[in-house]
C-alpha cells in the first residue's frame, strides 16, 4: 500500500513538472483537416488529451464492472459464507479445547454446511475431539484414520491413531503408527521419541542408535541431549556385547565416554571388558577417570578388586591410593573402610567407617560398622546397636527411574519405557526411624555414646552356654507338655518335697516352677525368662 501511494505521488509530481514545463514555453498547435483549420495553445491541446485518456479509463473501468458485478456478486457471498465457515471452526476448536463438546459438535456441523470438508481438513480434526470429548472413540478413530489416508493430514492423523492406541493399551500398534510417522518425517519430536523408546525396549540398539543419529540431523533434539542418549544406546549395546564380544563392549562403552565423560554405566564397562583382555593399567586409568569425576561405589569396588591374585593387603593400598583422589568424600571412606575389613585391620576400618557416618550418616555406613563388630568383637548387642541406626539411618543411592529402584543400572525405565531414566540418588518415600516411636535417626556421636559395654566373655563359657542352652529348650519343652496338677480337697496343706540336684522339681499347684537351681537356691523363676549369664556360670 505504501508502494501504491509513492508510486502515485511521483506519478502527480511528474504531471505537474510536464504542465508547468509547458507554461514556460507558450506556443500554438494547428491541425488542418478536411480543409478546415483549427488551432489552439499547447498548453489547452495538452490538457485535452490528458482529459481524454482519464475518460476513457473510467469509461472502461465502468464497462468491466457492469460486465463482471455478476461473478463479483458470487464471489463477494462465497467470501462472506467462507468467513462465517472459519468464524464457526475457530469458535468449535476453541470449545473443543475447553471440553465444550456441545458447543464443539454444533459448531463442526455449522462449519461443514459453510465448507466444503475437502477444502478445510481441520473440520475433520474438529468433530474428532468433539467425539474424543463425548466418549465415541469410534467415531474418532475413524476420523483419524481419514486424515491418516490423506497426506496433507497424515501426520495428524497418525499422531491420533497412536495415542488411542496408547489410551487402549495396545502397545504395538501404537509402536507401528510411531514407527510410520518416523520414518515418513523423522523431523516430528513425538514420533522420533516413541519409536526411539520401542526400539530401546526391544534392544533393537542399532536401529535406534540410526533414528537418534537422524533426528540429530534434523535438529529434533539437541545436540547436547543427543550426545547424551548416544551414550546411554552405545552403554547398552556393549552391556549386551561384554560376554561375548569383550573387544566390540570396549569400542562401544570407549565411544560412550567420548560423549558422555562422566556416564558411569560406560567407565564400568569398558572397564570390566578391558580387564577380560588383560589390559588393567589402561582399564585402572579409566576408573580412576571415573572416580575424580564423580565417585561412585561400583567404580570404587571395580578399582579394588581389578586383580583377582591381589591380597587384601594390596587391595587396601589401591583403596587409599583412591582416597586419595578424592579426600573427605563418603564414598572414598567408605571404600577403604571396607577394604580394611576385609585385611582384618579393624581399627582403621571402624576409624574410617565412622568418618563416613559423621560426614553423611546413612544406611551403609552403619552396617559397615555392624560387620566390623560382628568380625571384630562377636558381640551381638553392639552389632544388633548398629543395625538399630541403620534402620532408621537414610537409605544410600541407589539407581532410582520413576519410582523403581534396582541394583544395577538399566537403560529404558521399567515402569514408563523412558530412556536414559535411571539416576543415582536416594530412593524416596523411605520411613525414617521405627515405626512405634517414629523417632529420628540418631547421629554417630549418639550412636558411640549409646553404644553398650563390650561384654566379657570367658574363654570356657562357650561349652557350658551351649549345655544351658539345651538344657532350658528341653525343659520349657516339658513344662509346655506336663498337664497342669489338681489341688487334693483335703484341707491339710501338703508338705513340700526338697528337690536334689539332678531330678526334676515337684511343687504345688501354687508355685512357680522351678528349673536348673540348686537346693540351697534363694528363688525360683519361670524356665520361659531366659536366665543371667551369672546364673548360668553357677550351674557347672
Amino acid at each position: 500500500m505504501l508502494i501504491r501511494l509513492v508510486v502515485f505521488a511521483l506519478f502527480v509530481l511528474l504531471l505537474a513538472l510536464g504542465f508547468a514545463w509547458l507554461a514556460d514555453r507558450p506556443g500554438d498547435l494547428s491541425l488542418i483537416w478536411e480543409g478546415q483549420i483549427y488551432q489552439t495553445k499547447l498548453i489547452v491541446a495538452a490538457s485535452a488529451i490528458i482529459a481524454l485518456i482519464a475518460a476513457v479509463m473510467i469509461a472502461w473501468w465502468f464497462v468491466r464492472l457492469v460486465w463482471t458485478s455478476p461473478h463479483s456478486v458470487t464471489r463477494y457471498f462465497r467470501a462472506r459464507k467462507r468467513d462465517r465457515g472459519y468464524q464457526a471452526l475457530s469458535t468449535g476448536l476453541i470449545a473443543a479445547g475447553a471440553g465444550n463438546a456441545l458447543l464443539a459438535r454444533k459448531m463442526a456441523a455449522r462449519s461443514r454446511g459453510l465448507i466444503r470438508a475437502n477444502q478445510e481438513p481441520l473440520i475433520n480434526l474438529l468433530e474428532a475431539q468433539a467425539a474424543l470429548i463425548e466418549g465415541r472413540h469410534d467415531e474418532a478413530r475413524a476420523k483419524f484414520e481419514a486424515m491418516a489416508n490423506d497426506p496433507e493430514t497424515r501426520e495428524l492423523g497418525l499422531r491420533g491413531l497412536y495415542l488411542e492406541a496408547r489410551r487402549l493399551g495396545a502397545n504395538e500398534a501404537a509402536r507401528q503408527y510411531a514407527e510410520t510417522a518416523a520414518d515418513n518425517a523423522p523431523y516430528l519430536p513425538w514420533a522420533a521419541q516413541a519409536t526411539l523408546e520401542y526400539r530401546s525396549q526391544a534392544g533393537r540398539w542399532d536401529d535406534a542408535i540410526r533414528l537418534l543419529e537422524q533426528q540429530k540431523a534434523a535438529r529434533v533434539v539437541e545436540k547436547a541431549e543427543a550426545n547424551r542418549l548416544h551414550a546411554v544406546l552405545l552403554t547398552a549395546r556393549a552391556g549386551e556385547k561384554l560376554e561375548s564380544n569383550p573387544t566390540g563392549a570396549r569400542d562401544d562403552a570407549l565411544q560412550a565416554l567420548k560423549l558422555a565423560a562422566d556416564f558411569i554405566p560406560a567407565a564400568l564397562i569398558a572397564a570390566k571388558a578391558l580387564f577380560r583382555e588383560g589390559g588393567v593399567r589402561k582399564a585402572a586409568s579409566i576408573l580412576e577417570q571415573a572416580w575424580k569425576s564423580a565417585p561412585h561405589p561400583e567404580i570404587g569396588q571395580a578399582y579394588v578388586r581389578a586383580r583377582s591374585g591381589d591380597s587384601t593387603l594390596d587391595r587396601l593400598k589401591r583403596a587409599e591410593r583412591l582416597e586419595g583422589q578424592r579426600p573427605n568424600n563418603v564414598e572414598s571412606l567408605l571404600v577403604v573402610a571396607q577394604a580394611a575389613l576385609d585385611a582384618q585391620e579393624f581399627a582403621k576400618a571402624r576409624a574410617k567407617a565412622e568418618a563416613a557416618a559423621r560426614m553423611q550418616p546413612r544406611e551403609g555406613a552403619y552396617l559397615l560398622l555392624a560387620d566390623i563388630e560382628e568380625a571384630e568383637t562377636g558381640d551381638q548387642g553392639r552389632v544388633r546397636h548398629w543395625l538399630a541406626q541403620a534402620l532408621k539411618a537414610p537409605r544410600d543411592p541407589a539407581w532410582v527411574a520413576d519410582g523403581f529402584v534396582s541394583d544395577k543400572w538399566l537403560p529404558v525405565s521399567p515402569v514408563t519405557g523412558r530412556l536414559d531414566a535411571f539416576e543415582w540418588k536416594a530412593p524416596f518415600g523411605q520411613i525414617e526411624g521405627p515405626l512405634e516411636d517414629g523417632s529420628a535417626p540418631a547421629s554417630i556421636e549418639t550412636a558411640l555414646k549409646t553404644l553398650p559395654p563390650l561384654r566379657d566373655v570367658r574363654p570356657e563359657s562357650p561349652v557350658n552356654d551351649h549345655r544351658i542352652i539345651e538344657l532350658e529348650r528341653a525343659a520349657t519343652i516339658a513344662e509346655a507338655v506336663r498337664p497342669t496338677p489338681t489341688p487334693a480337697p483335703t484341707s491339710a496343706k501338703p508338705k513340700p518335697v526338697e528337690p536334689t540336684a539332678g531330678d526334676k522339681p515337684t511343687a504345688p499347684s501354687e508355685a512357680k516352677p522351678f528349673f536348673g537351681g540348686l537346693p540351697d537356691d534363694p528363688g525360683v523363676r519361670d524356665p520361659r525368662v531366659e536366665p543371667e549369664p551369672k546364673t548360668r556360670l553357677r550351674l557347672f
